[in-house]
């Protein structure tokens, strides 16, 4: 098949530190290249990729100093992307909604995988205008805001299978992720010092969640045994994760999915998660990690940890979440839609 991938611009595809939608993307992109799919990606020009690429900007936004308009910047790829749909049998958008007004003037399928929370005002809306073009959501749970919106399937997400090699745990926990209320790195602290174990944090701190750092975790730091060690690409993540005893998850928001879990597994470490979200959907309780409801269980599960069986951990990941499955699941939408196109 000829197949386009539309990135966000915001990070590279892979992104070179923290990243999770354009993460998931550079993982799906490479492997339906790998598996002879004619694959063509519109994301930013530092992007590394062994299908075509195609950019309007130079540099993930982010990264770039100029600090330049992201929806100026997308709207141009967006079209620049529709100006070649005559090259593609099938385009699929990471995009959010940029794009729904041009893809249903077109007869090709356009499919979209919503990777956010949905539960925010107007989207009902939005998804009831354009109920005739498909969507993907990245876990069942993901879907409840919009039960009626016009789900094609839901994909979760997947790993290469050799990314990361299992590792033997060592005398750390470890959170990952992103530095914000809702993800909860102050609860990760609080668990960590009443087990008296040591944790390191590996976390992006947004420009918007600075001054919330700055009052709220950085005074948390104070000890020796809380390392901070800032954000961590595929390079680094592989040995923090595979070297913690556990993955530290206590979020308080509605996750979509969770990439830092499945990231854990491969690793062959288990994880200690809050019951929220799509963390239920994703984590097998007893097996691959224990779902907790507070901070007093976290506290009772880290001393269960032994109990878990760490190759079991890996063999969840190699079950449900590798990026060859993943393809696998996108390609068969893809042909689904190709079937049923008018």
């Amino acid at each position: 098949m000829r197949i386009a991938q539309v990135a966000p611009l915001i990070e590279s595809v892979p992104p070179h530190l923290y990243g999770g939608t354009e993460r998931v993307v550079s993982y799906l992109t490479e492997e339906l290249v790998r598996q002879g799919h004619e694959v063509t990606l519109f994301a930013s020009g530092d992007s590394r990729t062994n299908a075509r690429l195609v950019s309007v900007w130079d540099t993930a936004l982010r990264l770039d100093a100029r600090a330049p308009d992201p929806l100026s910047l997308h709207v141009l790829q967006v079209e620049e992307a529709f100006s070649r749909s005559n090259e593609f049998d099938v385009m699929h958008f990471h995009i959010d909604a940029l794009h729904l007004p041009l893809a249903r003037r077109r007869t090709l399928p356009c499919v979209t995988t919503l990777h956010g929370r949905l539960d925010l005002p107007g989207l009902g809306a939005l998804f009831a205008n354009f109920d005739e073009l498909p969507l993907v959501s990245i876990s069942d749970y993901q879907r409840r805001p919009l039960p009626g919106a016009n789900w094609a399937a839901t994909v979760h997400h997947g790993l290469p299978q050799r990314l990361y090699a299992p590792g033997a745990g060592a005398g750390y926990l470890a959170f990952l992720g992103r530095i914000s209320p809702e993800k909860g790195a102050d609860r990760a602290v609080e668990i960590a010092r009443r087990t008296g174990i040591p944790l390191r944090i590996a976390a992006k701190i947004d420009r918007l969640d600075r001054e919330y750092f700055a009052a709220k975790i950085q005074p948390l730091m104070a000890g020796a045994d809380v390392e901070y060690l800032g954000e961590l690409g595929d390079a680094d993540k592989g040995e923090f994760l595979g070297g913690a005893r556990a993955l530290l998850f206590p979020i308080d928001w509605p996750e979509p999915f969770g990439l830092a879990i499945i990231e854990a597994l491969a690793c062959g470490t288990p994880v200690i998660a809050f019951r929220r979200g799509s963390v239920p959907e994703i984590l097998e309780d007893g097996v691959t990690g224990y779902i907790v409801e507070s901070v007093d269980e976290a506290v009772q599960r880290v001393a269960d940890l032994p109990r878990l069986d760490r190759s079991r951990c890996r063999a969840g990941f190699e079950r449900r979440f590798t990026a060859q499955r993943m393809a696998q699941d996108y390609t068969a939408l893809y042909a689904r839609l190709l079937r049923e196109r008018p």
